[in-house]
This record gives structure tokens, C-alpha cells and sequence, in this order.
């Protein structure tokens, strides 16, 4: 033999490899999905501890029906709480107020016959 490896070997020493890469892989999406569920509980408790019951459901309506406004509102709630800017909790009123500010104005298209 020269110490060339076989067609076996060669075989083997890639199966070995390719699950070493798949645990690699698989402990990085848990770590990462770990930090994921925990920003997602911070979040949450912050929401739950600066709205009241009738802005919460409010947003969540919202969520439901358009899940991209319903994320921008959250995002902007949270960063007022985390800056401190928020004075007791957002009530229904002040957020249908944050709602008009964050979402654009529906476009209305004015037909002329001529």
C-alpha cells in the first residue's frame, strides 16, 4: 500500500464528519432559539406590565389582522418603557393614538368623469 486512504475510509471519515457538522448545527439553533423564547418573554413582560387590558387586546387585534403593524407598535412600546418615557400605562385611548401615528394614511383615489 502507498497510504492512500480507500473509497471505505474516505466513506466513513465523511459520515463521521457530516454528524459532527449536524450536532455543531443542531446546538447553535437550540442556543439560538433559546435567546429567541427569552427576548420574546422580556418583551412580553414589558408589554403586559405598561398596557392596560383594553390596549392590550387593541394590539392584539391588530397583530391579527395586520402581524407587520402589530410588531412596529410592540417594538415602540417597548422602547418608550425602556427609555422611560411612558408615565404610568397606555390606555385604549393612547393607543389608538400611537396606532394613527405608526400606521400611513389609508390612499383614497378620486375618480373624475369627464
Amino acid at each position: 500500500m502507498s497510504g492512500d486512504p480507500s473509497e471505505e475510509e474516505l466513506e466513513e471519515l465523511r459520515k463521521k464528519k457530516m454528524e459532527q457538522l449536524k450536532e455543531q448545527q443542531g446546538d447553535e439553533g437550540e442556543a439560538q432559539e433559546a435567546a429567541q423564547q427569552q427576548a420574546d418573554a422580556q418583551k412580553q413582560a414589558v408589554l403586559k406590565q405598561n398596557l392596560t387590558d383594553g390596549a392590550r387586546k387593541r394590539l392584539n387585534t391588530v397583530k391579527m389582522s395586520k402581524p407587520q403593524v402589530g410588531e412596529q407598535i410592540e417594538q415602540q412600546v417597548v422602547a418608550l418603557a425602556q427609555s422611560g418615557r411612558v408615565q404610568g400605562q397606555i390606555d385604549e385611548d393612547q393607543m389608538k393614538e400611537l396606532l394613527s401615528e405608526l400606521t400611513p394614511d389609508s390612499k383614497s383615489f378620486d375618480i373624475k368623469r369627464r
